[in-house]
């Protein structure tokens, strides 16, 4: 079906699990170009080709500069002579900002919440609604480029061994105003262990804990089994810990290995986004909770008992 565009997150060459994920999908459906900004291309083009992007377009080293509206702004100058039928992004941060702004620059709207596409005489997303029970499927008639953003771990990242991608530098048109904006400094949040969205094996706590200073438990399960410690929204909306560690609908997406739910009813936001999860290990006294619905593996018990026997089990 053409050509499918996708938005190439890296830093320092190395390319976001995001964008490996979407260039897993757009090579079923068409020749991939992958469309980045900064000064990385050519250290990216290895991986992008082995996962089979043939171009890279980049607007190239912005000095500093935002790449929202570098990046919106260059796309829309090569638009019309490249011809994409497709363009993909990532449900993140700067995904969003460049899909945005390139919406406006194109007067194309953007489906947003995707978790599948489909090649149904024209690309057809499929978004979830009302909590995820529901699918509903959207396509664009307006004969533009279509704009996708992609919840992550909607497609599973494989390599195909191709050859290193052919980088282009695509120019950036005046920006104007928001051309002098420079990004003076930067915030990354420490971590010890794997990334929330990408560790092999989740551990989350939810109001079934009683209390904050009972998070430790959830972090030390995660720490012993050298994975990551998530939450629900209700205990990240009560200030027991911070937002990133939010595991849902409104939150990440997971799909580990395993998924170990301490003390979590299973609200269905929150099982939109660890549904996908290979194996699902659910603690929770009240036998008739949701979360055993999908859980491959049930414990009815307190995890003020549960998780310590685990963590004492894993000591010896």
């Amino acid at each position: 079906m053409g050509t499918i565009w996708v938005h190439a997150e890296t830093k320092d060459g190395q390319v976001s699990s995001i964008t490996l994920e979407l260039l897993a999908k757009a090579r079923e459906l068409g020749d991939v170009v992958a469309v980045h900004a900064g000064n990385d291309a050519e250290a990216a083009a290895a991986e992008l080709g082995a996962h089979g992007a043939s171009r890279v377009l980049t607007a190239g080293d912005l000095d500093g500069g935002l790449v929202g509206p570098a990046l919106a702004s260059a796309m829309a100058g090569v638009v019309d002579s490249e011809a994409p039928s497709a363009i993909l992004f990532g449900t993140t941060y700067g995904g969003r900002d460049v899909a945005g702004r390139l919406s406006v620059k194109l007067d194309a709207p953007v489906i947003t919440n995707v978790v599948d596409l489909i090649d149904d005489g024209g690309l057809v997303g499929v978004e979830p609604v009302f909590g995820g029970t529901t699918n509903v499927r959207t396509r664009f008639t307006s004969g533009k480029p279509g704009i996708f953003l992609v919840r992550p771990k909607s497609f599973t990242a494989e390599s195909i061994d191709g050859g290193p991608a052919e980088v282009s530098e695509i120019p950036i048109p005046d920006l104007g105003n928001s051309g002098g904006a420079k990004i003076t400094s930067q915030f990354v949040e420490e971590s010890d262990g794997p990334k929330l969205d990408e560790a092999a094996i989740v551990v989350s706590g939810g109001r079934g804990l009683g209390e904050a200073e009972k998070y430790h438990l959830v972090e030390d399960l995660a720490t012993k089994l050298g994975g990551a410690a998530g939450a629900s929204r209700a205990i990240v909306d009560a200030g027991w810990v911070p937002y990133s560690y939010q595991v849902g609908q409104t939150g990440k997406v997971v799909k580990p290995d395993v998924y170990i739910a301490a003390g979590i009813s299973g609200a269905t936001q929150h099982m939109v986004g660890m549904k996908g999860s290979k194996t699902i290990i659910a603690i929770n006294k009240d036998p008739e909770a949701p979360i055993f619905s999908i859980a491959d593996l049930g414990i009815i018990g307190d995890v003020h008992k549960v998780l310590p026997a685990l963590l004492e089990a894993l000591e010896g």
